[in-house]
């Protein structure tokens, strides 16, 4: 059985940046992680690499920011009064606040604290970074109906939201 789409792809992997610095490791301990092939679960340009391979297939894949979790938007980052800020919300870089849009919420990292407000940031933290995955396929299944009518994986006890 191949990656393609409608088929349940598992994996292990290790990202690593341009750096080489680990950023996430599946392993060791972790069960592999599980996706729907096609249904835009993983980033775009993993899940194009991996289209067509089968179990056992190892490879190293370099993604472009664009592939990725796109380019570093400086737009993204703007200051906020302490007074649109909610009551009690600690004031230290790093906390992470959600935002309601019109297209969803999004999350916001404070990256800088100021006499009246705070700088945020809506960039994902690998915005901008060429990214490098070690995998190796562990299994491909056939994904149930129910899987393909919501557009992701259930796990092995039944489906959760």
């Amino acid at each position: 059985m191949k990656a393609m789409r409608g088929n349940v792809v598992k994996l292990h992997y290790i990202l690593t940046d341009d750096s080489g610095e680990v950023i996430e490791n599946s392993r060791p301990g972790d069960d592999p992680i599980e996706y729907l092939h096609g249904f835009g679960g993983i980033i775009p340009g993993l899940e194009r690499a991996l289209e067509g391979t089968e179990t056992g297939h190892r490879a190293t894949v370099r993604i472009a920011p664009e592939d990725a979790y796109g380019k570093h938007d400086p737009a993204m980052i703007f200051e906020v009064g302490k007074d649109q800020l909610p009551d009690g919300m600690p004031l230290e870089v790093g906390i992470e606040v959600e935002s309601r849009t019109p297209d969803g919420t999004i999350s916001l990292v404070v990256t800088e604290v100021r006499e009246n407000g705070v700088v945020l940031d809506g960039n994902h933290p690998l915005a901008g970074k060429t990214l490098q995955f070690d995998v190796e396929i562990m299994g491909i299944r056939a994904a149930t109906p129910e899987e393909i009518a919501h557009g992701h994986v259930h796990g092995a006890h039944g489906h959760h939201h």
